[in-house]
């Protein structure tokens, strides 16, 4: 059986030499295995090692798999605070590979699987690491959007109330069964959503620790990827999301760190870390965790749906591990309809 995700390296080889200066001898291509939505790609030639990231094969969801948004983000915030590679080329969808890439620079570096951190050499270097991933984030939110080209990377109005009615859309449109917990959960959220507070910055979408490539040696952040999710909105859909680690459960598949022992290990708690986000960012603190909480595990349930479903259809990037996430949507939805049982 052909896979979907192969590349054809021979018809990709002459347009690489062609597209991207100084590109020579593609040697291999090999996928990696993590990357769910987009299908990434290690390419070795005689000129280096570069990464290249399509979108997958197959029927589409409407606006999703946007790895043109990706590109120009990256692109738009080279020489600020926030790391990126450096982007090479971006495709058409009329590409050698039959639907659009883009081609960015390798970057040698760590990046960490487990928010436990077992690799870390002691508990120093854990409380860096987080504290690195916090002092990014605050950067990204501090960009300056119409300084980098970005003014238009977002819809004006309530950033809540659009992405709900986004996110809602996507999981009615990839539903496979109905789950209890999420209906109740989008009638909560719709019925809590928060006034337009006017806050409005560069927003990530899936910031988390194994996004993030550090250094070899050091606990610096060196890369943020996968900014397939970027939009201009509200910086607490970022924190909040990113807060989420702090409540999954470690044994799940979403190696959370619910039930370790995150004192011992010299990790701060959630509580710490937003406060050490709002004093980077001057801010007092943050109203409504309750909802911006909720919301997060709406969207990533959502989003989770999204590839179990293109699982059951055949072109999930990663099959075998795809249809683990068709129960993750209710381990998500429950945690977030727990949350909001606290709140009533």
């Amino acid at each position: 059986m052909n896979d979907p995700n192969a590349l054809d390296q021979a018809a990709l080889a002459p347009y690489l030499e062609a597209e991207i200066p100084g590109f020579s001898g593609l040697a291999s291509i090999e996928k990696f295995k993590a990357g769910q939505s987009n299908p990434t790609y290690l390419i070795t030639a005689a000129s280096g090692r570069y990464v290249l990231r399509a979108k997958p094969p197959g029927q589409l969801l409407k606006s999703a798999h946007q790895v043109d948004r990706e590109f120009r983000v990256m692109r738009a915030l080279a020489g600020t605070a926030v790391p990126v590679p450096q982007m090479l080329h971006l495709s058409t969808e009329d590409s050698p590979i039959g639907r659009m890439f883009y081609v960015m620079d390798f970057l040698d570096g760590r990046i960490f699987w487990d928010p436990a951190l077992p690799e870390a050499r002691d508990n120093d270097e854990r409380a860096a690491i987080y504290d690195a991933m916090n002092g990014t984030l605050a950067a990204l939110h501090d960009v300056d959007v119409d300084a980098v080209g970005l003014s238009d990377f977002g819809r004006p109005g309530n950033y809540f109330e659009r992405q709900l009615a986004r996110w809602t859309s996507q999981y009615r449109a990839s539903e496979t069964g109905i789950i209890a917990d999420m209906d109740r959960l989008i009638a909560w959220l719709e019925t809590h959503l928060p006034a337009d507070d006017g806050l409005i910055s560069l927003v990530h979408g899936d910031y988390r620790l194994d996004n993030l490539i550090f250094a070899p040696a050091q606990p610096k952040v060196i890369a943020v990827l996968d900014w397939e999710l970027s939009t201009s909105g509200h910086p607490f859909a970022d924190i909040a999301y990113q807060c989420m680690q702090w409540r999954l459960p470690h044994a799940s598949g979403f190696r959370g760190l619910g039930g370790v022992d995150r004192a011992a290990l010299g990790l701060p708690s959630e509580e710490e870390y937003v406060a050490a986000y709002c004093r980077r960012r001057g801010l007092g603190g943050i109203g409504n965790w309750t909802f911006f909480l909720a919301f997060s595990f709406f969207r990533l349930a959502a989003i989770c749906q999204g590839v179990y479903k293109r699982a059951l259809d055949g072109n999930a990037s990663n099959p075998e591990k795809a249809r683990t996430y068709g129960e993750a949507v209710k381990l998500l939805s429950n945690l977030a309809a727990r949350l909001i049982d606290k709140q009533t």
